[in-house]
């Protein structure tokens, strides 16, 4: 119907909790985001459906009641975990979100995913996503290529909870008497966790440990410019960081943008000094980038498309399923 306004709906959960926005589906804006603090639990079946549509339908409703709307022309849901822990997401979103706000098009997306379109729209290239852990994701417009996301255990190489690890085990080093401890970080960790005979009783037993690593690494980037140490770590981290986007980095001819995603580069010239050194000789001929938005921008851009039925990244049915009602 001519002057009919259509409106879509992006959806950003993640370990900070929920954030929802809906957007003109003509990209012409639309009221701010709302948010919901508490992260989305998982059961048996991965992703709690039940508990991410309590907390996404009423800041929906009351979004659409802002812009005297009561119905969507298409959702994305990018969620962390999408991929292996996704199912009761794809069995009951759908349905759902079609009875809810009459949802016939949907995209349930990675969050992976959700940061590349927020980073880098839907032109191929490459995204390095790095907060407490890190993923690199690359595409021609073809198929995904992933390289890292593994968790901190068995991967995540050069994101926050590695570098703050690193950082905590040059503390006890120098704790200890031993090479390739750093006074400075010792200094740091026990201002911020206590005694360092008492560091396994505070790290080991936490459920989120990861985070707790994660927040040492700020630690590091302060003492990178005075202490040799923690310049090092640094520097091993962007080369982590390069090799990954290097292994997802997709054939395309001529120059290929890197977009870079996350909180973990707002720590600056600490990281981003060590990244532009050895960009030239461990990824030739790319250009690194910074993120033009974040994974809710992400989010409504892929909805948008998927309306528009203009959304040419790769639909895999695990990073990227795409549903029709």
């Amino acid at each position: 119907m001519p002057g009919t306004t259509h409106w879509v709906l992006g959806v950003d959960s993640g370990g900070s909790g929920v954030r929802v926005a809906i957007t003109r589906a003509d990209g012409s804006g639309g009221p701010g985001a709302v948010a919901d603090d508490r992260p989305v639990p998982t059961g048996e079946r991965g992703i709690d459906a039940a508990a991410l549509l309590d907390r996404v339908l009423p800041r929906v409703a009351g979004l659409l009641r802002e812009v005297a709307a009561d119905s969507l022309a298409a959702a994305c849901v990018g969620a962390a975990g999408m991929a292996s822990l996704g199912d009761d997401l794809r069995a009951a979103l759908p349905a759902a979100l079609e009875d809810a706000f009459g949802v016939r098009a949907l995209a349930l997306a990675g969050d992976a995913v959700t940061a590349y379109a927020g980073a880098l729209g839907l032109s191929p290239g490459v995204v390095v996503a790095a907060g407490t852990g890190l993923i690199a994701l690359g595409t021609s417009g073809e198929s995904w290529r992933r390289a890292d996301g593994w968790g901190h255990l068995l991967g995540d190489a050069g994101g926050g909870a590695w570098i703050g690890r690193a950082g905590l085990e040059a503390a006890m080093r120098a704790h200890d008497g031993r090479a390739g401890g750093s006074a400075a970080l010792l200094a740091r960790a026990q201002q911020r966790f206590g005694p360092a005979g008492a560091m396994p009783s505070v790290v080991y037993p936490r459920t989120d440990r990861p985070a707790v690593l994660a927040s040492f690494a700020p630690d590091v980037a302060q003492c990178a410019a005075q202490d040799p140490v923690a310049s090092e770590i640094l520097r091993q981290a962007a080369q982590h960081i390069l090799e990954s986007a290097a292994a997802a980095r997709p054939q395309l001819p001529g120059e290929t943008r890197v977009g870079l995603a996350g909180g973990l580069f707002k720590m600056g010239e600490p990281l981003l000094g060590p990244l532009r050194d050895q960009a030239e000789w461990l990824l030739p001929d790319a250009v690194l980038v910074p993120a033009a938005g974040d994974p809710l921008d992400g989010a409504l851009l892929i909805a948008r498309a998927l309306h528009e039925d203009r959304l040419t990244l790769p639909v895999d049915g695990v990073l990227l399923h795409a549903v029709r009602r």
